[in-house]
């Protein structure tokens, strides 16, 4: 059995597709599909079922599938061990971060850091705070930049960076602009809001404030993208609650009589494998940077 046939084997387990798999390992359809084929006649089993366009693991392939796992983490584990004993710092590092850290926390740090280490190849990916969790915890990244979420996982290792303060923000024309202040979390309740996604850490944070008060929010829109929050905020569509980095020119916050809104932002890495000289580096280069940091 080798790595690649591995590899491949877990692709499709996870996208349920052979040509999703092939996007994903940078290969064509027929060589994934060659891999499997290889694998199942080594295993002399059948790995999936193919009905129509629809792809399931047979019984032998939910049985392989996290031994293989096991298999390709002990296989990345070794690498890095045995890369690490020379003390270079380079090859591939997989970063994950969300949209808002990646374009107003990393940059500077990330300038910083590829000009001092020129020999790591930067595999930098653009994710949800929740993914990224799912993606250290599969080992498809090394380390990821996120808010952190509020229940720990044993398996990870989140180390807090920053605090994000959350303003209550509106246009200069919304009905709320023109009361006066400090409002009430009921008479927010009365006016449509937009705010970060359902499933997101943010909104889980911000929508417990209100239950803690008996309330219930008035949601027209939802999405994960802060950045488009603040347009459909600005248009009218809704208050919102966004970073205080992103409040000034265009809304304005509105004075609120409840307790400030935190969230925590930081990194994340998995407690059981072992980090690359380039990770280390970079968590030396983001706890520089980043203000009183703490395990959770």
């Amino acid at each position: 059995m080798d790595t690649q046939s591995l590899q491949a084997f877990l692709a499709v387990a996870d996208t349920q597709s052979f040509s999703r798999a092939a996007e994903r390992l940078h290969l064509t359809q027929p060589a994934v599909s060659k891999r499997i084929a290889t694998l199942e006649s080594q295993l002399e089993t059948r790995l999936f079922d193919r009905i129509g366009r629809r792809i399931a693991l047979t019984e032998a392939g939910h049985l392989l599938r996290p031994q293989a796992v096991r298999i390709l983490e002990a296989m990345e584990d070794s690498r890095r061990a045995l890369a690490n004993l020379s003390g270079q710092v380079g090859g591939r590092l997989t970063l994950a971060t969300s949209h808002h850290i990646g374009l107003h926390r990393l940059p500077p740090i990330l300038k910083r850091y590829t000009r001092a280490h020129p020999d790591v190849a930067l595999d930098l990916r653009f994710q949800d705070s929740e993914l990224a969790y799912q993606s250290v915890l599969d080992g498809q990244v090394e380390i990821a930049v996120v808010t952190l979420s509020p229940t720990p996982l044993t398996a990870l290792s989140a180390v807090e960076l920053w605090r994000d303060r959350l303003c209550f923000v509106c246009a200069p024309d919304h009905p709320l602009a023109r009361l006066p202040g400090p409002l009430s979390l009921d008479t927010l309740c009365a006016f449509d809001c937009v705010l970060p996604g359902f499933q997101t850490f943010t909104h889980a944070l911000i929508q417990r404030r209100f239950e803690q008060a008996g309330l219930v929010l008035q949601v027209s829109v939802a999405t994960n993208y802060l950045e488009t929050l603040k347009m459909l905020c600005n248009v009218g569509l809704g208050w919102s609650v966004l970073p205080q980095g992103m409040v000034e020119g265009e809304l304005i916050e509105l004075e609120v009589d409840t307790p400030p809104l935190e969230r925590p932002l930081g990194y994340l890495v998995h407690t059981r494998r072992t980090l690359s000289n380039a990770a280390l580096e970079l968590i030396d280069a983001l706890e520089s940077q980043g203000q009183a940091p703490k395990a959770r």
